[in-house]
């Protein structure tokens, strides 16, 4: 089992102090999560990719490779890159430079991003909502493969014999498939033979088994083995060493609330927060104890072989992150890897 974290690059109005966190600062902030979260451990360091001015990263890969210099173990990649709403030549080429620097930890998640600013940013349209990203993956995933192709579709240029470089430092690029966990996406995954990254916002902490067994069954049916396929998860939570669940309380509602309005659902409240929080619920906020138990609760359910944490929602103080970084390195890892029987990395 693998542990890891990432940031969408947060800077909204922190909900406690009121205080607000400029890009710049963010960014720097990110860097160092990166470096302790290397230094501690886990095994993976992502950003994602947003174009509004609550969050400060719209270019995944060059926060990437400024992590990647300046660590030396962690795996470093996007969560996501919105695939749909960019040139997959130009991504490829993007994250195979980061693989040479890392030398051979960059990792890619693409998807289809759960906002929509980027398509009358880029020029694409809704409308095509699934037939670019259907392109896309397809387009990238021949550019993973080899070097020299000849390729037509219908939302960029034709290609001819055109060479692809630069090439990464291993075979191919470590390409994931991110899902908010809609079946069609799940086979999706499965079908083209690629690791499958699920976002969890919530729900029960099993919630996603039925996914992650659709997942492997399409994989078999397909024609791979699903054995050699890997299932994430991303996660909100906060591990702290005391007072975590208060302390993460008014972060957690601020986001939630804002995307309830946003998407029509139902507002959250103390009700809700409690029972998520809760030993079955989709929270991971606790102690490390606590944080480890309901690892491995979702492990017996999914199977699942990394999770990942966003750590800042709503602007998490770079203190609280930073101990939560520690305690997951030093603490929940060692748990988890104990309690599944695993050996440390």
């Amino acid at each position: 089992m693998e542990l890891g974290i990432f940031s969408f690059g947060d800077i909204h109005r922190n909900p406690v102090t009121g205080e607000q966190v400029s890009p710049a600062q963010n960014t720097a902030d990110l860097l160092e999560r990166a470096r302790l979260a290397d230094e501690v451990g886990l095994a993976y360091f992502g950003v994602g990719e947003h174009h509004r001015p609550d969050y400060s990263v719209s270019s995944p890969s060059t926060i990437l490779a400024a992590a990647a210099a300046q660590t030396t173990n962690i795996h470093v990649g996007s969560a996501v890159t919105v695939l749909s709403t960019e040139d997959p030549v130009r991504v490829f080429q993007q994250f195979a430079t980061i693989d040479l620097i890392s030398q051979g930890r960059a990792e890619l998640t693409a998807g289809r991003g759960s906002f929509i600013e980027s398509y009358p940013l880029f020029g694409a349209r809704l409308e095509d909502y699934d037939a670019l990203y259907e392109e896309k993956i397809g387009l990238l995933l021949q550019l993973n493969r080899q070097e020299r192709i000849t390729w037509q579709g219908n939302f960029r240029p034709s290609l001819m014999d055109a060479q692809v470089l630069p090439r990464p430092f291993g075979k191919e690029l470590d390409i994931w498939i991110a899902t908010g966990g809609t079946p069609q996406s799940t086979v999706r995954a499965a079908r083209l033979g690629r690791n499958v990254m699920y976002a969890v916002l919530g729900g029960a902490v099993d919630g996603f088994a039925r996914h992650a067994a659709l997942y492997r069954q399409s994989a078999a049916e397909a024609g791979h083995d699903p054995a050699a396929l890997r299932v994430g998860v991303s996660t909100p939570g906060l591990v702290l060493r005391r007072n975590a669940k208060d302390t993460y309380q008014p972060y957690w509602m601020d986001s939630m609330t804002r995307i309830a309005e946003e998407r029509g659902f139902h507002k959250p409240g103390k009700v809700s927060y409690d029972a998520q929080v809760a030993p079955a619920g989709g929270l991971f906020v606790g102690n490390a104890e606590q944080v480890a138990e309901k690892v491995v609760r979702m492990h017996a359910a999914l199977g699942h072989d990394r999770q990942i944490f966003q750590l800042d929602f709503s602007s998490v103080p770079q203190q609280l992150v930073l101990e939560a970084i520690e305690l997951l390195g030093t603490e929940v890892l060692p748990l988890v890897q104990q309690e599944l029987g695993q050996q440390p990395a």
